[in-house]
C-alpha cells in the first residue's frame, strides 16, 4: 500500500482508536449494567453471555461485511468503473447497472455520491441517474438474500479457507479472493452467534410482547429506520431482523415492517451526504429519497396481503409449527419480501424517470454561485476513499475542472501581454489563485486516497494524477510569473509588437492552446485519440516556433525602436508558448496510461 502521507494514515488510526474506545466504554459500562438490571429481575436468563453474544456476533457480521465489500472492490473495482462509463441511456442496463455495482460495495449511499459525479460532470443525466439509484435499491437486498440461507454450519470452513488463501498465496488477487471468501464467512459466523443467543429471548415474555408490537407497522418502521441511520447500513439492519427469524421470535408481517424501516432509514444517511453539497448532490439525494418514502408509504397499507403473497411464493414446511415453523421460514420469506418489494417500486418507476428526474430539478433549482462558493472543489468527496476506483474517478473531474481554469488564463494572456492594461494582466495573473486552489485540494485528496489499499493500477493512476496536477500547476505559474511580467515590461518600457511579429507568435499559441485543449479532453473523458494526438503535434510546433524566431531575428536588423528589448519580448514569449506546449504533451501522455 502506497503510503505518501503519513499525517492522513496517522488521522486515520486515531479515528479506529476512537471508535474503539467507544466500543470499549459501551462494552465496559453499558453492558454489565443492562445485564445487572435483568440480573435482579430473577428472570433465570444468563443477560451477560446473552448480550456479549449479540453484539459480538453484530460485530463479526459487520466486520465480514466490511472485508467482503473491500476484496469486491479490489477484485472487480475497475470494471465497475468501465460498467458505470459505458453506461448507456437503456433505463433497465442502468437499473441492471446499479444493482450490480451497490451489490459489490455494499452501500447504495455511496452508489448515490458516484452518481453525482457523472451528473455533475455530464457523463450521465439525472434521469438515467435515477434509473441507477432504482437499481442501487435492489442490490441492497443481496445481502439479506445470502444470509437468509442457512449455511451458518459451513461459516468457519469459509473462514478457515479464506484465511489459507489469504496467507498461504503469494499472489494479490488470491489474497483478494481470500479475504472475500473469509469475510463471507464471518457474516455467517456472526449470523450464527447473534442467533443463538437470542435462543433464551424465546421464552421471555416481555420480548415476546415487545417484538409483537413491532408488527404494528409505524412502530417496525419507525425502529428500523432509527437503526439503520444510527448504523448506516441498511444490509446491516436487515441482518438483526433475519437473526431474529431465524430464533422464530418475529413474524413475516413484522419483518417486512422492519425491512421497510430500513429502506426509509437508508435515506437518512443520503440525505446527510447532500447536505452543503451542489445542486446535482441534492438532486440526486431527492430522488433516493423520494423513491425509498412513496415506495414505503404505497405499501404499508397492504401488509397483510403482501405477506400472504410472499408466503405463497416462498418454500414452506407444513410438518413444522410455532417457533419452530418460524425459525424455518421466516428468514427466507422477509429476503424475498425486501427483495420483491424493492424490485416492484423499480419496475414501477422505471417508465416515468424522465418526468421524475423533471421534478427533482424543478423541486432542487438551481443557485447562483457565491464567490467564495466557486473557489471550492466541486468533485471532491471523502465518501468515496473506502472505494478508490471512484474516489481516483472524482480526481479526475476535479483535475479536468482545474485545466479548465487553467485553460481561461491561456486564453487571455497573449491579448494582455501585447495590447492590454496592467489591470487586464493582474486580472490574468488573479486567475492562478483558483488554480493553486484547486491544486492544493487535490494533492490532499490524492493524498488520502494513497492510504487505502490499492491495486497495482490505481496506484499507477493515482501517480499519473500527481503528475497531472503538478503540470497544471506549473503552467499556471508559467502564466502569472513569467508571462504577465513581460506584459507589464512591454508597459513599462514602451515595446510595441508588430503586427506581423504579433500573428506569428499568435499561431504558434493557437498550436499550444490545441494541444492543451486536447489534453484537457483527455484528462475529462480519457479520450485516447485526443491524447496521440496532442502528442502528434510536435513536429509541427517545432517548425512554427522556428520559423518564428528565424523571423525575430531577422526584425533585429530592422531599425525600430527598442529593438533589443522587443526581440527580447518576443523570443521570451515563444519560448513560454513552448514550455506551456511541453507540459501539455506531458499531460496527454501520462493519460494514455490510465487503464
Amino acid at each position: 500500500m502506497l503510503n505518501l502521507f503519513p499525517d492522513a494514515a496517522l488521522n486515520k488510526r486515531r479515528t479506529r482508536q476512537t471508535y474503539l474506545m467507544l466500543a470499549a466504554m459501551f462494552g465496559i459500562v453499558l453492558m454489565p449494567t443492562l445485564a445487572y438490571a435483568a440480573a435482579v429481575s430473577g428472570d433465570g436468563i444468563a443477560w451477560s453471555e446473552m448480550l456479549f453474544q449479540l453484539f459480538g456476533g453484530l460485530a463479526l457480521f459487520l466486520f465480514g461485511m466490511e472485508q467482503m465489500a473491500s476484496s469486491l472492490k479490489m477484485v472487480a473495482g475497475n470494471r465497475m468503473k468501465t460498467i458505470l462509463a459505458r453506461l448507456t441511456n437503456n433505463r433497465f442496463m442502468g437499473m441492471f447497472t446499479g444493482a450490480f455495482v451497490t451489490a459489490i460495495i455494499q452501500s447504495s449511499s455511496v452508489t448515490t455520491v458516484i452518481l453525482v459525479g457523472f451528473v455533475s460532470t455530464g457523463i450521465m443525466s439525472l434521469s438515467q441517474a435515477v434509473g441507477v439509484i432504482l437499481g442501487a435499491n435492489i442490490g441492497t437486498t443481496i445481502t439479506a438474500q445470502i444470509v437468509a440461507f442457512k449455511v451458518t454450519k459451513y461459516a468457519l470452513v469459509l473462514v478457515s479457507t479464506g484465511f489459507a488463501l489469504q496467507f498461504l498465496t503469494k499472489k494479490d488477487t488470491f489474497k483478494h479472493y481470500g479475504t472475500l471468501i473469509m469475510g463471507l464467512g464471518l457474516i455467517f459466523y456472526g449470523m450464527a452467534v447473534m442467533s443463538a443467543g437470542m435462543k433464551p429471548l424465546r421464552s421471555f415474555q416481555p420480548f415476546i410482547d415487545l417484538m409483537g408490537s413491532v408488527e404494528n407497522p409505524i412502530i417496525g418502521i419507525a425502529v428500523a429506520a432509527a437503526f439503520t441511520a444510527l448504523v448506516q447500513s441498511s444490509s446491516a439492519t436487515l441482518g438483526v431482523v433475519i437473526a431474529l427469524a431465524l430464533q422464530g421470535l418475529i413474524t413475516l408481517e413484522a419483518g417486512i415492517a422492519l425491512a421497510l424501516g430500513s429502506n426509509v432509514g437508508t435515506c437518512v444517511t443520503a440525505g446527510l451526504a447532500a447536505i452543503g453539497k451542489s445542486r446535482e448532490a441534492v438532486r440526486v439525494a431527492v430522488a433516493h429519497i423520494a423513491f425509498n418514502v412513496i415506495g414505503v408509504l404505497a405499501i404499508v397499507w397492504f401488509i397483510g396481503p403482501f405477506a400472504e403473497f410472499v408466503r405463497g411464493i416462498s418454500p414452506v414446511d407444513p410438518s413444522l409449527t410455532g417457533h419452530a415453523k418460524l425459525a424455518a421460514e421466516t428468514p427466507r420469506q422477509i429476503a424475498n419480501a425486501h427483495t420483491f418489494f424493492n424490485i416492484a417500486v423499480a419496475l414501477i418507476f422505471i417508465p416515468f424517470l424522465t418526468p421524475f428526474a423533471r421534478m427533482c430539478e424543478w423541486l432542487v433549482k438551481d443557485r447562483p454561485l457565491k464567490a467564495t462558493e466557486v473557489l471550492q472543489p466541486k468533485y471532491l468527496d471523502d465518501t468515496l476513499l473506502a472505494t478508490p476506483t471512484f474516489a481516483l474517478e472524482r480526481a479526475r473531474f476535479e483535475a479536468g475542472r482545474m485545466s479548465k481554469k487553467v485553460q481561461k488564463m491561456m486564453t487571455a494572456i497573449l491579448p494582455a501581454l501585447f495590447t492590454g492594461s496592467a489591470e487586464q494582466l493582474e486580472k490574468v495573473a488573479e486567475k492562478n489563485n483558483m488554480v493553486d486552489m484547486l491544486y492544493t485540494n487535490i494533492i490532499e485528496y490524492l493524498g488520502k486516497i494513497s492510504v487505502q489499499e490499492l491495486t497495482k493500477t490505481q496506484t499507477k493512476e493515482l501517480m499519473g494524477l500527481f503528475e497531472i496536477v503538478q503540470q497544471l500547476e506549473e503552467i499556471g505559474g508559467i502564466l502569472e510569473n513569467r508571462m504577465v511580467p513581460l506584459g507589464l515590461k512591454r508597459i513599462n518600457e514602451d515595446i510595441s509588437v508588430s503586427d506581423e511579429t504579433a500573428d506569428k507568435i499568435l499561431t504558434v499559441h493557437k498550436e499550444a492552446m490545441k494541444a492543451f485543449a486536447l489534453s484537457t479532453k483527455a484528462i475529462k473523458t480519457l479520450d485516447r485519440d485526443a491524447a496521440k494526438e496532442a502528442r502528434s503535434m510536435k513536429e509541427n510546433v517545432l517548425a512554427l516556433a522556428k520559423e518564428t524566431a528565424k523571423h525575430e531575428v531577422g526584425r533585429l536588423m530592422v531599425n525600430a525602436p527598442n529593438r533589443l528589448a522587443t526581440y527580447s519580448l518576443e523570443i521570451e514569449t515563444l519560448d513560454q508558448l513552448q514550455a506551456i506546449f511541453r507540459r501539455s504533451r506531458r499531460i496527454a501522455r501520462t493519460t494514455l496510461s490510465f487503464g
